[in-house]
């Protein structure tokens, strides 16, 4: 039987470091007049263990914000920067 402490084959060193979001705030600030401003989305993980702050698109701004809002469950991997949204409640 394998021994479950020791990482698997190909893993070693490599730790996933997921907290949950449980919070967000949106925010855009202006940059020039008359130019595309920037919005800040930023990720309260584990009722404030740890914050990330991501700079989307724009075109990406609406869908992200969709998705936030239909996940019942957001991860975050710091590592990957990877958002996982789960329990997507489609009607």
């Amino acid at each position: 039987m394998a021994d479950q402490g020791q990482p698997q084959a190909g893993m070693q060193g490599r730790g996933f470091q997921v907290r949950q979001v449980t919070n967000i705030q949106a925010s855009w600030q202006e940059r020039q007049r008359g130019e595309e401003g920037l919005f800040t989305l930023q990720l309260i993980l584990d009722n404030g263990v740890e914050e990330y702050i991501m700079e989307p698109d724009a075109e990406d701004l609406e869908p992200l914000l969709k998705l936030f809002k239909i996940s019942r469950h957001t991860t975050f991997d710091l590592e990957r920067k990877v958002l996982m949204f789960s329990s997507l409640g489609i009607e």
